[in-house]
């Protein structure tokens, strides 16, 4: 178990380097493994979606492209920002994502964390994920900004 050690001058979590040892690749994959799980879930979603445009004449389809990101957005807020502190993939590929000072991210923070991973990543595509290569504890841009990142379980 990772103790929590805190820096008396930042009051930033200390993290050692066993606890960021294969970090990058670790959260490729589960992001892989998240992205099925997010489409898998869809589909039912979508097929309610599609079900309800019978009766109300095709109105309810408006709501298909918003299907994905809710569900998403729901599946971080339930697993990112739950007691483990992962998704299944992060949680598969043995990390968790922490805030600077020890705390817990909650439901709230997980939603902001993957909003701000889209909207970072669409418009400056693999760019962010070079901020990793000069940042502490091998963060992303959207860590940064948040104050939070992710290391091993």
């Amino acid at each position: 178990m990772v103790e929590n050690i805190i820096d008396n001058d930042t009051g930033a979590r200390i993290v050692t380097p066993e606890e960021l040892d294969g970090v990058r690749t670790a959260r490729v994959m589960s992001f892989f493994i998240d992205y099925i799980i997010i489409g898998l879930l869809s589909i039912p979603v979508a097929l309610v979606i599609g079900v309800l445009g019978i009766p109300t004449l095709g109105l309810a389809w408006g709501l298909l492209p918003l299907a994905p990101p809710v569900v998403a957005l729901l599946y971080l807020a339930a697993t990112m920002g739950g007691p483990r502190q992962a998704t299944i993939g992060m949680a598969f590929m043995g990390v968790r994502i922490r805030k600077l000072d020890g705390g817990a991210v909650d439901p709230l923070l997980a939603c902001l964390h993957g909003i701000l991973f889209w909207v970072i990543h669409s418009f400056a595509l693999i760019l962010p994920l070079f901020v990793s290569f000069f940042s502490s504890r091998k963060r992303l841009l959207h860590d940064v900004l948040l104050g939070t990142y992710v290391g091993r379980a």
